[in-house]
């Protein structure tokens, strides 16, 4: 007799994955965050004082909320990798593990008996991705920094100004995200499949000051033939055009404007009143940019997206983070249904992360 089906809860792409991580703060916790949002068991091996995002504000019930976002469905353990016998206990989860993130300077785990090569000794199909600022060989490979050192280095910081030719602090940790933890992502899963056809597996060097050179393709494009850059804040795309600009509004918010396609720029044109002649006239640079200023200035943000409504601008407010917690939209694809219960009992949502839904674990 055929039973009913039984539907058996997926435990995502990673499922039987194991993964120990000994990464802190941003990159290397985010990347280990995926991959345990993927359904990999993740071990996350913490000093004996913890990991330093323990101490980030804000704290609710008294657990730090950055720290739990970002370390969500692991599994911490704190270790002294000092002592011999809590090392030998890494080395154990380590020889039982699929996959390995660190992120200390180079040279720090193999000290501690712990790197590549004499853990690829014992299983020589361990991947083994090693995340730093400059990579685990060079002349300064040694080199203290943070994001903001990377994005220096890597020319990214040259790019966006202050309208003065002054570069600005950026908004967000972009390369400890976008050089650090998603090449570490691509390439842990890039080794998993050649370690399915190999079965070998490899240590991975992500180096972030390198993983960004690819964010500056277009200035990187021009870099390569010869040509200058107008300077911070004066490219097409970091406030030189009128047609990719924040402007303010009457009640003091701002409007992203980038319609840098004609047939959206002229839409854009026609709606605020600016005629042809008057482009013409003014010409593509700072005239027409302080023109539209004056146009956008006499009408609040709300009165703008009105008119915008229905229409393919390429406009959009420039919202707080709490706004976007709420935006309808976001919640139409259930962007934020993911929750977090704290000790206390408490639910906060989840961090999103960039994994398609039916990769996930249930």
């Amino acid at each position: 007799m055929t039973g009913a089906a039984t539907t058996v809860p997926f435990g995502g792409a990673l499922e039987g994955v194991r993964v120990v991580d000994f990464t802190t703060l941003l990159p290397g916790p985010f990347a280990t965050l995926i991959l345990a949002e993927a359904g990999a068991h993740v071990t996350k091996i913490e000093a004996p004082a913890g990991d330093p995002l323990r101490a980030n504000k804000p704290h609710v019930d008294g657990t730090p909320v950055s720290f739990a976002l970002l370390n969500r469905g692991k599994d911490c353990r704190r270790m002294d990798l000092k002592d011999p016998g809590q090392r030998a206990s890494a080395e154990r989860l380590i020889l039982d593990a699929d996959i390995v993130v660190e992120q200390f300077r180079p040279g720090v785990m193999d000290r501690l008996g712990l790197g590549y090569k004499a853990m690829s000794a014992l299983k020589p199909d361990l991947i083994y991705c090693s995340i730093t600022g400059y990579g685990q060989n060079g002349p300064d490979c040694q080199l203290a920094g943070h994001d903001l050192n990377y994005l220096a280095r890597s020319g990214i910081l040259s790019l966006g100004g202050d309208g003065k030719g002054h570069p600005v602090l950026p908004p967000t940790q972009i390369a400890d995200i976008g050089g650090g933890a998603m090449p570490a992502v691509v390439n842990i899963l890039t080794a998993l499949l050649q370690r399915n056809r190999t079965g070998r597996g490899a240590h991975l060097d992500v180096a972030m000051s390198e993983g960004v050179l690819g964010w500056s393709h277009g200035s990187f494009s021009r870099a390569i033939c010869g040509e200058t850059e107008p300077g911070p804040g004066f490219g097409r795309l970091f406030g030189g055009s009128p047609r990719y600009q924040l402007y303010e509004t009457r009640d003091g918010r701002f409007l992203s404007v980038a319609p840098l396609e004609e047939k959206f720029w002229k839409t854009f044109c026609a709606t605020i009143g600016l005629t042809p002649e008057r482009i013409e006239a003014l010409g593509e640079g700072e005239a027409l940019i302080g023109e539209i200023a004056t146009i956008l200035q006499q009408k609040t943000c709300e009165d703008w997206m009105a008119l915008f409504q229905g229409k393919d601008v390429c406009v959009e407010p420039v919202r707080r983070v709490d706004e976007a917690l709420k935006d309808e939209h976001f919640n139409s694809r259930a962007v934020f249904d993911q929750q977090i219960e704290l000790a206390s009992g408490k639910v906060i949502s989840a961090l999103p992360v960039p994994l398609a839904k039916g990769l996930r674990k249930c």
